[in-house]
């Protein structure tokens, strides 16, 4: 099963990474790609707990690249936004 808006996210932040001109900014927007692609397809779904960290890191990253990456990270978290408003719980 895959989670689309998971898979959304993680297509916006490999976009991010490589519009940006920030190396480090560049390295960890893809990790964060990465480790949203392999949620988007887990047999598990994540929890709002993996997601709000994601979110975190997503936040401290957006304020520190130009108007068009924040723009898309922001995109990015409006998606993941979407999928925690199906889960159950917090």
């Amino acid at each position: 099963m895959t989670r689309a808006e998971l898979a959304t996210a993680s297509d916006l932040l490999e976009s991010a990474a490589d519009d940006t001109a920030n190396d480090d900014a560049g390295e960890r927007l893809g990790e964060l790609a990465g480790q949203l692609e392999r949620l988007s397809t887990a047999d598990r779904g994540p929890d709002h707990g993996r997601l709000a960290r994601i979110q975190s890191a997503l936040n401290d990253l957006q304020s520190n690249d130009g108007a068009d990456v924040a723009e898309t990270i922001d995109d990015a978290d409006d998606a993941i936004n979407e999928y925690r408003s199906d889960l159950e719980g917090v």
